[in-house]
């Protein structure tokens, strides 16, 4: 499987401190590389913001799943302000 940031994702990632962005990066390449990787992340209840949520430490990663092969990272910031 494989990911996609959309632009306003990759820009949030951007404004993230380096040592965070390596993490997330890391996180999300690791998930991909899995067999399953859907089985690391919590389906949301409101899908206004995503489908699914992966948790990065204090981070995280709201993404839909796309054609089977691609998840689309939408949203990527901090637990406080992720979800407002």
């Amino acid at each position: 499987m494989d990911y996609q940031f959309t632009t306003c994702a990759f820009r949030q990632l951007q404004e993230l401190p380096p040592p965070v962005q390596k993490r997330i990066l890391e996180k999300l390449d690791f998930y991909c590389r899995q067999k399953e990787p859907l089985r690391f992340a919590d389906r949301l209840t409101d899908f206004r913001l995503g489908t699914y949520r992966f948790r990065i430490g204090e981070y995280r990663v709201i993404c839909d799943l796309e054609a089977e092969e691609t998840l689309l990272v939408l949203l990527v910031g901090h637990r406080k302000e992720i979800y407002r």
